[in-house]
């Protein structure tokens, strides 16, 4: 909940400084963040599963092993990333229609920073630590807001929020680290890495899909509507997304408690509709209090340059809900490393992008595909989670197999 806060804090200091205009251009690089942050949550997901099967089998020397050897693995591909992005900054301003390059290239050291971040958050979710891990997702959102007022009473506009979103990864990393300086003094155990690579495929696609429902309406809204209703939907989507943020600490903890569940032979259902149950009621609550006062929501959270938005605020608070019980269901098919729900949420993506593509005449417009596109999406992958049910097994969730293979 802190960080949807301080995420949301960020959104209203950057919008009502910089105005509908220079914030629409915050909004899209900010969304391309997240889009790059896939990387980051992929990686915490898999560092996630295997740490927590390696705790189950009384190996915590080995959790040491996985974050050094990710982190090395990360090095190169990391370093080329800069370049490119360096290289490509001037396509990716040009079909933003932004003033410059240089907030892309800031773009790519802040994903960087934001990858890195993810090794020890990874580690905290999946030795179920998670106070350390709520501090982290707040103390990150709190250092980037930070960074964002500095910057910006510096003049550095769009830059200065970009740079912020720079500051807050890093800072999230390092105390990501100093929280597991007791797991980092104990002697590594070498455990071989190919199991959490036999992950890589689940993972990616349940983390890019689920980021791009609620990241690639605002690149398309700003490539489609004029500056002004690009700039609203931006302050649109952050409304509703604060649902999700705000429910997304019961997603953390259901990932690796469901991974031990039935590992241990112990059926998960209960856990789901348990997790469903508070996220539906968490939802409500926020849907009662926007659907009510939605004008007040606008003026406090973005002032009001933003009042053509108070009309949408009821609908985008409804999305924020429908995308966080659709991640909930993604997290429970990777943890029983389940891929029949891919080719499902790959449709949903591909929905979205199609009927905004078709439907963009106005801002509304936008807003009624995403809900649309996102309540089929998820009476879909409700049907997938009852198929699924009866045939969960413990070697689904088997973080061991293959400990004879030599180290990736």
């Amino acid at each position: 909940m802190s960080a949807g806060l301080g995420g949301f804090i960020y959104q209203a200091v950057a919008g009502r400084v910089l105005g509908p205009r220079d914030y629409g251009e915050v909004a899209s690089l900010v969304a391309l963040y997240a889009v790059g942050m896939a990387i980051n949550l992929i990686l915490i997901v898999m560092l996630a599963r295997f740490a927590a099967g390696l705790m189950a089998g009384g190996k915590p020397g080995a959790v040491r092993h996985i974050m050094a050897r990710t982190s090395l693995y990360l090095a190169i591909p990391s370093l080329l990333f800069v370049i490119a992005i360096a290289a490509l900054s001037p396509l990716i301003a040009d079909f933003l229609h932004l003033e410059s390059p240089v907030p892309v290239i800031w773009l790519g050291g802040a994903l960087v920073f934001c990858w890195y971040m993810a090794v020890p958050r990874g580690a905290l979710q999946g030795t179920q630590r998670f106070g350390g891990l709520s501090l982290n997702n707040g103390f990150e959102l709190f250092m980037r807001m930070t960074a964002l007022i500095v910057a910006l009473a510096l003049g550095l506009g769009v830059n200065g929020a970009v740079i912020a979103l720079l500051v807050g990864a890093g800072a999230a990393g390092a105390l990501g680290v100093w929280s597991l300086r007791q797991t980092l003094q104990l002697l590594p155990l070498a455990v071989p890495m190919r199991p959490m690579a036999k992950f890589a495929l689940t993972a990616t696609a349940g983390t890019l899909g689920v980021t791009l429902l609620w990241n690639v309406d605002v690149v398309l809204a700003k490539h489609y509507l004029d500056a002004h209703g690009a700039g609203i939907y931006g302050g649109l989507n952050k409304i509703g997304v604060i649902v999700y943020f705000g429910t997304l600490s019961v997603s953390q903890v259901l990932f690796p408690r469901v991974v031990e569940a039935v590992a241990r032979q112990l059926h998960p259902g209960r856990m789901l509709l348990f997790s469903a149950g508070l996220i539906f009621v968490l939802g409500l609550g926020a849907i009662a209090v926007f659907g009510l006062v939605p004008w007040l929501v606008v003026a406090v959270l973005f002032g009001s340059a933003f009042s053509d938005a108070a009309g949408y605020v009821l609908p985008v608070t409804v999305i924020g809900l429908l995308l966080s019980l659709c991640n909930l269901m993604v997290q429970f098919f990777m943890a029983v490393h389940d891929r029949a729900f891919i080719p499902v949420l790959g449709a949903g993506c591909a929905l979205e992008v199609a009927l905004i593509a078709i439907f963009h005449a106005t801002v509304g417009s936008v807003v009624a595909s995403v809900l649309t596109s996102l309540l089929l999406l998820l009476l879909a992958l409700i049907v997938r989670a009852l198929l699924l049910m009866p045939r969960l097994r413990p070697e689904m969730v088997d973080a061991d197999e293959a400990t004879s293979a030599g180290p990736l």
